[in-house]
């Protein structure tokens, strides 16, 4: 039996032109128009989350800047702040069927440091420049908000009616794990997401092109928990020109030295394998399940993510010991960020204690796993409005190894799916953009996928 997610895609060349007939002829251009402009705007109010939850939020002066251009537009947007400088934005558009679940669109403003002296542009210049808009946030994820903002703003000026309601929320603290934007907006404000059984974010509906030129475009139907470890040692404290058998630096170093060595097993979960089995059918190369790895590895630029879905990860990210260069500290410490397959969480913890051995204090702060299937009417419209811009092209689904704050909202038994449309060159690095230097989004992209949410939104 062939893939539900192939069996989806393969229906979307033949009914591009109904697709086409479901929007009523209508023209995405204003939301077009204007959506490179919002990108660059966004990515110039600068939002840099450190990661320190004791520090104020950055994200309130973009939050404003989304509910005047919502207000604009004609809707009644509602702020909250979720913690100091926290500011998230939420707006409801009415659909034609209120027995419908409503689905939630959601972005978040906060984005990760970057150093200018590494750039070739002002991070936070948003300059458009070689077809491209430059800055921090670019792809993760200003470029899906502005897009997302285009959208609402053209639905709500030209009395566009959805299918049922959509939910357009604006959030901060992502980059954090949402402890302070999502998470908190879940947990304290539930009645902002009333009537919400379906939700779409970011890193997916982005595409890929196989080395026969076929195109496929990814949605996100799962991710990794994640579990952040603080690790801690202690030994006796010391002048260092002595003997030191046993020390906490010591001690901590071989630990985390044996968990940077390790290698988890490999498991090969429904999202991964159907998304082996699509690439295989469109390139023709057999896809062998005993060794994922090779049909991996002629991922290309994507094999590190890809990669990264085949098993749990565990990475050293912050080590910390002593004050002074002459003195044996006592204690020593190191940070690791942990990402398990769903239904490997216990697992990965026995694993972990294992590794680490005797002698390692550990703490840590969990994110769970969340997973739904490629299946329904939802995905059938993302294939829809995919192959109306991009006739031929597949859709298919895939298991992203970080954390979005779906794990938020999964906590009100929201289904979620990332979908974030781009159609990117062949030649880009995509996941390198992420957290990475000199992030960029292809202005083309942009318009595109602003075509593709349009389209989603209305048939949806």
């Amino acid at each position: 039996m062939r893939a539900r997610p192939t069996t989806a895609a393969d229906s979307t060349a033949d009914a591009a032109s109904a697709g086409a007939a479901s929007v009523d002829g209508a023209d995405p251009g204003a939301a077009v128009r204007e959506v490179v402009a919002l990108t660059s705007e966004l990515i110039a109010i600068d939002t840099t989350n450190p990661g320190d939850p004791a520090v104020r939020g950055t994200e309130r002066a973009a939050a404003e800047y989304v509910a005047a251009r919502l207000a604009e537009a004609g809707y009644a947007p509602e702020y909250v702040e979720t913690g100091p400088g926290r500011g998230n934005v939420i707006a409801r558009l009415p659909g034609a069927d209120p027995s419908r679940g409503a689905l939630l669109v959601h972005g978040h403003l906060d984005v990760v440091p970057a150093d200018p002296a590494e750039w070739s542009v002002h991070p936070f210049s948003g300059e458009v420049r070689d077809g491209y808009v430059w800055g921090r946030g670019a792809v993760d994820m200003k470029g899906m908000v502005a897009m997302t903002l285009a959208v609402a703003r053209r639905f709500c000026r030209e009395g566009v009616v959805p299918p049922r309601d959509l939910v357009f929320a604006f959030v901060a603290d992502e980059e954090n794990g949402g402890f302070q934007g999502a998470r908190r907006l879940v947990d304290e404000h539930p009645g902002l997401f009333e009537g919400v059984t379906e939700a779409v974010g970011e890193v997916g509906g982005f595409s890929v092109t196989l080395d026969n030129g076929a195109r496929a475009y990814l949605v996100q139907t799962a991710e990794k928990g994640a579990m952040w470890l603080r690790l801690r040692t202690t030994g006796t404290a010391g002048h260092g020109s002595l003997l030191h058998e046993d020390t906490a630096v010591s001690r901590l170093a071989a630990a985390v030295t044996r968990l940077q060595a390790h290698r988890f097993p490999l498991v090969l979960t429904d999202p991964v394998r159907e998304l082996l089995e699509g690439v295989a059918e469109l390139t023709g190369v057999p896809f062998d399940e005993r060794d994922p790895e090779a049909a991996v590895a002629r991922l290309g630029h994507l094999s590190r993510m890809i990669g990264a879905s085949l098993r749990d990860t565990a990475n050293v990210t912050v080590l910390r010991a002593g004050r002074a260069g002459n003195v044996v500290p006592s204690q020593a410490h190191a940070t690791v960020d942990g990402r398990f397959l769903p239904g490997r969480e216990q697992e990965f913890e026995a694993e972990l204690a294992e590794i680490l051995g005797p002698g390692v204090e550990r703490e840590w702060d969990n994110l769970p796993a969340v997973r739904t299937s490629f299946d329904g009417a939802l995905v059938d419209a993302m294939a829809l409005a995919v192959g109306a811009e991009d006739p031929g092209a597949r859709v298919l689904p895939y298991l992203l190894p970080a954390a979005t704050d779906a794990k938020s909202f999964h906590r009100l038994g929201i289904r979620h799916f990332g979908f974030a449309p781009l159609r990117l060159p062949p030649e880009l690095d995509f996941t390198a953009l992420f957290h990475g230097v000199d992030e960029r989004v292809p202005v083309e992209a942009l318009e595109f996928g602003t075509r593709v949410l349009d389209r989603f939104l209305r048939t949806c």
